[in-house]
């Protein structure tokens, strides 16, 4: 399932030589991956070693795409897809395995809010989108026919797959990104870079903190995207993802859709949100803001409560007003604006497609920095 990912990354001030002797230096890259603008903030001791933990991150994701891309004809994902129907449990690779593992499990815990198996409806809401015009009934049973999270069957023996129905398409735009932002994660610091933040279209993954800080603060912007963030989280070894709809949507007979499509129905959300959610990591950020859009504040924040370390925060306008839900440990997430020291200001720059990083904790950046549509949902298709 697409995402809209609207989050604003604030850091600390680059480190400096300490008592205990020169401390690492900040370093940033960038690269498109995944369809997504991919950026890197981390430390490390010297250009070569920063050079290499870029390298390796980058290429963790480029290896997971090819994998798990829905548009590449040639990817593990399609292919397995294009089996699909044919009564055979087929071996996968331990990366595809794992995040349809991890896919069925959150299906089950958010009784289908969150499911793979969508990918033959939101084709149609794809082209809804561009045309105008909603998916006809006839073309949305159809579709529905190859959707529900039960038709993947595991044999973790073989560790091999069987898609039940003939016709099905797995769409992992819900949880890939956050699955390849872990990895790269786990890449860069098995290279000696522990201390970093990528961000992958707006599914962030956080290393240790900075030097001399209690970890990387994050704002998270507004439903309408029209003024500073009114929370801040500071976080390390954690991971926050944002799901919503305010870049992509469209308004067909006078009703405004969402991208977002709900797997239980077919049909596209109508009440305009805005889901964050932090986690231990990126996969169950990526794969809860998905689940929480869909299900909604009430059974959607249980389900966050239930998720051991995760917090959330549901900003939703259904009928044109503002209203907000939080999590039961979201307020203990959430860090104070004046908490910070006001000190060295610097904009870095940044659009709706790249988050705002600012060199202070105190920032006061401009409402330019929502971010667009994810990769998988990015590229036409007829």
């Amino acid at each position: 399932m697409a995402k809209l990912a609207i989050v604003w990354v604030v850091l600390g001030t680059a480190a400096s030589a300490s008592a205990d002797g020169p401390q690492p230096t900040r370093f940033e890259r960038t690269g498109l991956e995944m369809a997504v603008p991919v950026r890197l903030l981390f430390y490390a001791p010297d250009e070569a070693t920063a050079n290499r933990a870029a390298e390796t991150a980058f290429s963790r994701f480029r290896q997971l795409n090819a994998i798990m891309s829905d548009y590449d004809a040639q990817s593990e994902l399609r292919k397995l897809g294009d089996l699909s129907g044919d009564g055979q449990f087929h071996p996968v690779g331990e990366d595809l395995w794992r995040v349809l593992a991890a896919s069925r499990e959150f299906s089950r815990q958010s009784d289908g809010a969150f499911d793979v198996t969508v990918g033959p409806v939101v084709r149609l809401w794809r082209r809804a989108r561009r045309q105008h015009e909603l998916p006809k009934p006839v073309q949305l049973a159809a579709a529905r026919r190859a959707v529900g999270w039960e038709l993947i069957e595991l044999d973790e023996k073989r560790r091999a797959v069987r898609l039940a129905a003939p016709g099905m398409r797995l769409d992992l735009g819900g949880i890939a990104k956050g699955y390849a932002v872990d990895e790269a994660l786990k890449a860069m610091a098995a290279v000696g870079v522990d201390r970093a933040l990528i961000d992958a279209g707006g599914d962030i993954g956080l290393g240790a903190a900075p030097p001399d800080k209690p970890g990387w603060r994050i704002g998270v912007i507004r439903l309408e995207a029209n003024g500073p963030p009114q929370h801040y989280v500071v976080l390390a070894h954690r991971a926050i993802a944002t799901s919503g709809d305010t870049w992509q949507s469209v308004e067909i007979n006078g009703k405004r859709y969402s991208h977002l499509v709900d797997p239980r129905t077919g049909v596209g959300l109508t009440d305009h949100s805005n889901v964050t959610v932090i986690a231990s990591d990126a996969t169950t950020a990526d794969a809860l803001a998905s689940a929480v859009s869909v299900l909604g504040p009430e059974k959607g924040l249980a389900l966050v409560d239930r998720t051991p370390g995760a917090a959330a925060l549901v900003l939703r306008a259904p009928r044109g007003k503002l209203e907000t839900y939080e999590s039961k440990r979201w307020k203990v997430m959430v860090a104070r604006r004046n908490e910070g020291n006001g000190q060295n200001e610097r904009d870095e720059g940044g659009n709706r497609d790249s988050p705002r990083c600012v060199e202070s904790l105190t920032p006061d950046p401009s409402p330019e920095s929502g971010r667009g549509e994810e990769g998988h949902d990015s590229p036409k298709e007829d």
